[in-house]
């Protein structure tokens, strides 16, 4: 398998070595003077030497797709708003990142507060959290740069959780914290929220502090306007104000020059540093590499949901911009097939083994994915998790040999599910709902194995606008999927959940894999939540419900001249909240001719 090495100058910050396939990076050129005599400060959490950080100037990003509202409430669609409304907890951006480098969202114990001060559990079924003081609505109509309370809080809670405020049902939109029976979410003072649960639950703090759902939004507009689905009018809290939207074109964020925040790295520097923010709708990655390639952007990656997936992409732009950072992101698998087990053929374990057994995962990861990836089985709790996964070694002999390689295997097991070779050859049909932005030439690859053992898979490649709904119908027979996660074992049960009859875009329908998922999610300690983990991801495997691929590294990648990014992920749940902790060397950039 590949390695990627990554290393840091003064001048060009990071130069990916792709050693395996014998692609290497140009050597870094020597920096100029002027840059060699900038101030330099050091990473708190990297303990990399950086240019100190500035204020001012525009960061450019992709997007690979227009939002459809600025409402998170409201279910359906991509969202635009991260930056503008901010929830109760938010990643440390302060911890080490051979620590913790914000791969997926942050795990309880490396949040901290945001809007919330401070928050305690006198017991296992209340919550009490302060809010913070100073901190101030944008000046904007119709909130003027109120402060904002704790009424506030208990408002948006209320809408979310169908709690109280004028709102009886909770939202339609999907959400863990809309899984937590919550009794009562009250406000004892202006700076006191109180939730109590009906019920304890282990996920109750962390869906407090950063569900995805868990966003401040401006009461006043939405009791005048009913929702906050136009862009014009929303207000928040947060580092940025949204300015501007050009419909499948752009989006801008302007600084909010009263925002309460401070650099966690540099506790001195008040946050953001940039004055605009502009994310440039980008749906095709040619267009993204070539606007990389030109300094039109400054970042194309997962902050936008425009992540290079592709060793071909990966190594297009290392070619023609050796000085570009680029930063492997291991977080799930696009590479896997999940197959609808409530219809013929696939209800069948027998054809569900036999597909898993046709393909070559690891020619295919020397061949086509050039070493990349990792074409050791795995389950849906990726081998890259912090616990929770088990190691391939480790499974019974006979599921090691179902998810090997072994057409002829394949073959028997067809044969005996009475499926034969028809006089053309062909055993079955069927049809593979394919995401437009997963890789297709894979897909063909896998096809291909398939259809030596007799299977003819159609492709059809499918806008995420219809296979997004279709697959939560199940209206297919097979579909592209993303399988293998790396998180942290807190969203392990929540992961897994995938699975069960009414898991969203689940695939399956097992009363037995149900209840022990409900035991798993009912747990009332975390030792107890823990020793239940592994069975289901067995369980899960040995029904062949979903055929994981090797798990490819996706890349982000940046100009050099944007500072203070290390390859996270999220920060809290909205992606582009990164932004605002980082900053522009203009000399830099000026340098290299931008």
């Amino acid at each position: 398998m590949n390695t990627v090495t990554i290393t840091r100058t003064f001048a060009v910050a990071l130069v990916l070595v792709l050693t395996a396939t014998g692609l290497s990076a140009a050597a870094a050129e020597e920096e100029p003077a002027a840059a060699m005599e900038k101030e330099m400060v050091t990473d708190p959490t990297t303990g990399m030497m950086v240019t100190a950080p500035e204020y001012g100037g525009t960061i450019t990003y992709v997007k690979k797709e227009s939002p459809s509202h600025t409402d998170k409430h409201l279910s359906g669609g991509v969202v635009a708003v991260g930056l503008v409304v901010e929830k109760l907890g938010i990643g440390d951006w302060a911890t080490p990142r051979d620590e913790y480098n914000f791969p997926t969202m942050a795990a309880p114990n490396y949040t901290r507060g945001a809007l919330a001060e401070s928050w305690e559990m006198p017991d296992d079924k209340t919550v009490i959290v302060k809010v913070r003081q100073g901190v101030h609505w944008h000046d904007k109509a119709p909130m003027n740069g109120r402060e904002l309370t704790a009424d506030d809080i208990v408002y948006n809670f209320h809408r979310t959780l169908g709690l109280g405020s004028g709102f009886t049902e909770p939202s339609a939109a999907y959400s863990l914290l809309t899984r937590v029976s919550f009794e009562s979410i009250t406000a004892t003072d202006e700076r006191t929220v109180v939730f109590k649960l009906k019920d304890p639950h282990l996920l109750t703090l962390m869906v407090i502090l950063d569900d995805s759902l868990a966003v401040m939004y401006p009461p006043e507009v939405i009791k005048e306007h009913g929702d906050v689905t136009d862009w014009r009018n929303l207000v928040g809290t947060g580092p940025f104000e949204l300015t501007d939207w050009t419909e499948g074109s752009s989006i801008t964020y302007s600084k909010n020059p009263d925002y309460w925040g401070y650099d966690e790295k540099y506790p001195e520097n008040r946050l953001p540093y940039v004055d605009t923010l502009r994310a440039l709708i980008m749906p095709e990655v040619a267009t993204q590499l070539a606007a990389m390639r030109t300094g039109k952007v400054d970042y194309v990656g997962v902050a936008g949901v425009a992540q290079l997936r592709t060793v071909e992409q990966v190594e297009s732009i290392q070619r023609t911009n050796p000085e570009v950072e680029l930063w492997p992101v291991r977080f799930r698998s696009d590479n896997g097939f999940a197959m609808n087990t409530q219809i013929e053929p696939f209800n069948d374990i027998r054809v569900r083994k036999a597909m898993n057994m046709a393909l070559d995962f690891e020619t295919i990861n020397n061949s086509y994915f050039k070493g990349f990836g990792d074409p050791i089985p795995q389950g849906r709790l990726g081998r890259f998790m912090t616990a929770g996964s088990i190691p391939f070694e480790e499974w019974p002999e006979e599921l090691r040999k179902g998810r090997t390689y072994n057409p002829e295997g394949a073959e028997a097991l067809l044969d005996a599910a009475g499926y034969p070779r028809g006089a053309d050859g062909t055993r079955f049909k069927t049809v593979l709902m394919h995401l437009e932005r997963f890789d297709l030439n894979y897909a063909e690859l896998a096809a291909s194995y398939w259809d030596k053992i007799g299977v003819d898979v159609e492709i059809e490649v499918t806008p995420a606008a219809a296979w997004g709904p279709r697959r939560t119908a199940q209206e297919y027979e097979m579909v592209s999927n993303d399988t293998a996660y790396a998180v942290s074992m807190q969203w392990a049960v929540s992961i897994m959940a995938g699975f069960t009859t009414d898991g969203v875009n689940s695939n399956v329908s097992d009363a037995t894999y149900d209840a022990m998922h409900a035991a798993a999610a009912a747990a009332t300690t975390i030792e107890e939540r823990d020793s239940l983990v592994p069975d289901l991801v067995m369980y899960a495997l040995e029904q062949y419900w979903t055929i994981f691929g090797p798990l490819l590294p996706q890349f982000s990648v940046n100009q050099p001249w944007l500072i203070g990014y290390n390859g996270e992920m999220i920060l809290s749940g909205g992606e582009e909240v990164i932004f605002s902790r980082l900053w522009i060397d203009s000399a830099l950039k000026k340098e290299m001719g931008f």
